[in-house]
C-alpha cells in the first residue's frame, strides 16, 4: 500500500522540480551596487533583466551585469560574456535573475527552411553547382538537408558563411 506523502516533503519536491525546470537563480548583486569589502571580488555574469522569449534575438539592453556574492560560484555551461549572447537567439524562455545556460541560446539562422540556395560539390579541380531548396534551417557550419530543384534528390551538406551549401560525395 502506498504511503501518503507529507505536505513538507511534497513542497520540497515541488521546489526542487521548479528549480530544475526554470533554471537556478543567480545569487548575485548588481555590479553598480557592489559593496566594498575585504573579501575577494566575485565572478561577473550576465543575466536577463526581463523575460526573453524563445525565438527572440538577445540584445545587450535585455541583459544585466551582476557580480556573484563572494563564496558563490557559477554553474558550469552558463553564458557569462556579452560575446556569447549578443545577437544569439533564445531557444527557450529566459527568466529575469536566472543564469543563461549555453544550451539555451543558438546562432541566428543563416538559411531558413524552404529557401532557395546554391549547392556546391568540389572534388579536386571539379566543381558542380546546382540550385536546391533547404529542408531545414541552419547556421554557418551546420549540417543540413536540401532537395535538388532539378532532380528532387535529397542531399546533405554544410552551410557555409556566405549562405551556400557544400555537399560531399555520397
Amino acid at each position: 500500500m502506498a504511503m501518503p506523502i507529507s505536505c513538507s516533503a511534497f513542497s520540497r519536491a515541488a521546489l526542487a522540480l521548479a528549480l530544475v525546470a526554470c533554471g537556478m537563480p543567480a545569487f548575485a548583486q548588481d555590479s553598480a551596487n557592489q559593496i566594498v569589502s575585504n573579501q575577494p571580488a566575485g565572478e561577473v555574469v550576465l543575466i536577463p533583466n526581463r523575460v526573453i522569449y524563445p525565438g527572440e534575438t538577445i540584445e545587450l539592453a535585455a541583459l544585466k551585469q551582476v557580480t556573484l556574492i563572494p563564496g558563490k560560484h557559477r554553474p558550469d555551461a552558463v553564458a557569462t560574456r556579452s560575446e556569447e549572447l549578443q545577437g544569439k537567439i533564445a531557444k527557450r524562455t529566459l527568466l529575469p535573475g536566472r543564469y543563461i545556460p549555453s544550451a539555451a541560446v543558438r546562432e541566428a539562422w543563416l538559411v531558413e527552411q524552404g529557401a532557395a540556395v546554391q549547392v556546391f560539390f568540389v572534388a579536386g579541380g571539379l566543381t558542380i553547382t546546382a540550385t536546391a531548396v533547404t529542408l531545414q534551417p541552419g547556421s554557418a557550419g551546420d549540417f543540413i538537408k536540401v532537395r535538388n530543384s532539378d532532380s528532387g534528390k535529397i542531399l546533405s551538406g554544410t552551410v557555409m558563411a556566405d549562405g551556400t551549401i557544400q555537399v560531399g560525395a555520397s
